[in-house]
């Protein structure tokens, strides 16, 4: 599995235990509901900085949408 891979399934996974949708997380970053879409699906790399903002929305730390711990 790609490290693409493993941040796309991790996002989807934390987002939707933390019980948000897809526009809750974009809103509280300040990206378009279609660019969370695409980053679930591995269709687009993000920038460290969109990494770390996901992150503390979703409260976790960032190796957490790595695959990491």
């Amino acid at each position: 599995m790609t490290l693409l891979a493993r941040f796309a399934g991790s996002v989807r996974r934390l987002r939707s235990q933390k019980g948000l949708s897809q526009k809750a997380l974009a809103d509280s970053i300040g990206i378009s509901v279609s660019y969370v879409s695409m980053l679930e699906r591995g269709q687009r790399s993000p920038p460290l900085e969109t990494i770390e903002k996901m992150a503390r929305a979703l409260r976790v730390p960032p190796t957490a949408l790595l695959g990491g711990r």
